[in-house]
């Protein structure tokens, strides 16, 4: 494996600009039905909550639906571009590939590639790994010794997401490119928490 990731220790210069992609084009199935819609105490959608998130920090969020879809139908707010995925089921390769090909018109430095059923993750972090991000470098978030999300992604690797393809993600991009790779180190175990089964949503406590 080419290089090593390194631990990010504090941030390097002014922040670039990130754009936010979150992925909600899957299927849900451990789930049993569309989690995506999955209604919590305050009445918005399991996506929705997650995109809020996402608005909070981020210069611009889009989100990858799968084809046909509109943001409306999960009460996404109406600034938040839609990315329909029309291989969706063959894999999130193929939602990330499109989202990162939708990246063209962006302006952005980088881009934070967020799952749409991670509704856990603080402001305050994502904002750290916005501090460490740059165009040649991907930022991996760590909480207790494992790897979890948003990864950030510099412009210069935007192409190579573009061609992803399959359910592996983008593992294959982070791997051959280790040495352009930091690690920031996290207290925040909503990086590692995703809601698969509806007992997951119990757990979900609204913030004031």
């Amino acid at each position: 494996m080419p290089g090593a990731a390194v631990v990010w220790q504090a941030p390097e210069g002014g922040a670039v600009s990130v754009i936010a992609l979150v992925l909600a084009a899957g299927s849900s199935t451990r789930f049993g039905s569309d989690k995506r819609r999955a209604t919590l105490a305050d009445g918005r959608s399991l996506l929705a909550h997650s995109v809020a998130r996402a608005r909070a920090v981020f210069d611009e969020v889009r989100v990858v639906l799968r084809e046909g879809e509109r943001g409306e139908d999960f009460g996404l707010p109406a600034g938040c571009r839609v990315i329909g995925s029309p291989d969706a089921a063959s894999g999130m390769g193929h939602s990330l590939a499109v989202g990162a090909r939708s990246l063209h018109d962006s302006q952005a430095q980088a881009v934070a590639i967020l799952l749409g059923d991670m509704p856990w993750i603080e402001p305050a972090t994502l904002g750290r790994l916005v501090g460490a991000a740059h165009a040649s470098r991907i930022v991996l978030p760590r909480h207790a010794g494992q790897q979890g999300h948003p990864v950030i992604f510099g412009r210069d690797f935007w192409p190579a997401l573009g061609q992803l393809h399959g359910d592996e993600g983008a593992r294959s991009v982070v791997h051959a490119h280790r040495g352009s790779c930091v690690v920031v180190e996290l207290e925040d175990a909503g990086v590692l928490l995703d809601v698969d089964t509806p007992l997951g949503l119990a757990w979900f406590i609204i913030p004031p």
